[in-house]
């Protein structure tokens, strides 16, 4: 079956600069990488296809002979065979293992020559906790006290999942690299060591309290100090707090996400915090004052004008929450609600109608309800014509 072209391999132009030939084979091999594909022939195949097209066009020179030679430059019956031509099969140092360390080496766990570091220094994970305060405790910061699940380093074997008194040996397939080398055909392919599972060691004699992982399960008491300010979904970092890192390596970091249960008079925009105050309607239609309850735990007065309304918005300046990492404050809005009496005596009635005879058809009383009217009597008017 005839090979497919290079540049189509690679979905390029023939004249394309190194940078897009780069980008363009990074796109596809992480696409058809057999770890991404377990089992899938086809995207195996196109996997091959794609990287011997790259070992190709990457060197100056071999991408000089296809140019001019095409694929008869590699196979041996090109005018290049004998006489230095370039061969597919010779991926030595440099080669394909490079290329595969270059673009996965982070996504399976290591660089090369690491030393089996993905499984003898794998970083702890990183662990979080949901904690719930209130609105005041928002306002005023607090320190807690929370007890996470997590691991902790084994204090038998120090870490290092042997038994105390002996040491993991060296990996004899894969001599401590974590890694061994598989070729398939004309491609040679770098896969965790199957003996070590990647970690370039085997404990022969594990660790009786933590099984040879180095770690054992423990949960810790932590404090935490929650700053004045802090809102919906902060989120504080306790770095080496996660859990234990496997055989020695570092821990990881533990992640705190705050949620601030709902209050029952104040709700938070921001700084800034609103609620709504009911009145009745003669202190509204007088005036007056009124106390409310402060987050800060006093009092705040807040002057209601004579001829208040219901969704009118006043402003108590320096009376909302705290601002993290600032002095300030931001301010409290009260909306206000009028309330309409209800269940009046026969006194209260008779006195609210000698008001309405007294204020008549004055409409400097009530000019909302008199525009209001007007607007009504404007439109049967139109309606009629």
């Amino acid at each position: 079956m005839a090979k497919q072209d290079y540049y189509e391999a690679l979905g390029i132009a023939r004249d394309a600069q190194t940078d897009a030939i780069k980008k363009a084979y990074r796109k596809l091999a992480m696409q058809f990488h057999p770890d991404r594909n377990p089992g899938d022939t086809k995207a195996e195949h196109k996997f091959k296809e794609i990287n011997e097209a790259y070992d190709v066009l990457k060197d100056e020179q071999k991408r000089a002979a296809y140019d001019r030679f095409g694929h008869a430059a590699f196979d041996g019956t090109g005018p290049a065979a004998g006489a230095g031509g370039f061969r597919p099969g010779g991926f030595g140092a440099g080669g394909f293992a490079d290329i595969f360390d270059e673009m996965f080496g982070e996504f399976m766990g290591q660089r090369r020559g690491g030393g089996g570091a993905s499984q003898a220094g794998q970083r702890g994970a990183d662990l979080r906790y949901n904690m719930r305060i209130t609105l005041e405790e928002a306002f005023t910061g607090r320190a807690a006290t929370i007890r996470v699940p997590s691991s902790a380093t084994c204090e038998d074997c120090n870490g290092s999942g042997a038994e105390k008194g002996t040491d993991p040996v060296t990996c004899t397939l894969c001599q401590g690299r974590g890694r061994v080398r598989q070729s398939q055909g004309l491609f040679t392919f770098e896969r965790t060591c199957p003996q070590c599972n990647g970690g370039g060691r085997i404990i022969e004699k594990p660790c009786k309290s933590c099984g040879g992982a180095g770690r054992v399960r423990r949960d810790k008491t932590l404090n935490v100090n929650i700053p004045a300010g802090v809102e919906e979904g902060t989120r504080i970092r306790l770095a080496g707090e996660g859990e234990a890192g496997l055989r020695g390596a570092p821990p990881g970091d533990l992640y705190i996400f705050l949620d601030v249960a709902p209050h029952a008079l104040f709700e938070r925009d921001g700084a800034d915090l609103y609620c709504r105050a009911t009145i009745p309607f003669i202190q509204a239609a007088l005036g007056d004052s009124i106390d409310l309850p402060s987050i800060d735990g006093s009092k705040a007065r807040i002057a209601i004008p004579a001829g208040a309304q219901s969704g009118q918005r006043l402003r108590l300046k320096g009376k909302g929450m705290s601002v993290l990492r600032s002095s300030s404050r931001g301010d409290l809005y009260v909306e206000l609600m009028v309330e309409t009496p209800v269940n009046l005596t026969k006194k209260q009635q008779e006195a609210l109608q000698a008001f309405k005879d007294a204020s008549g058809a004055d409409r400097k009383h009530s000019p909302q309800a008199h525009s209001f009217l007007e607007r009504l009597r404007s439109i049967r008017t139109e309606a009629k014509e």
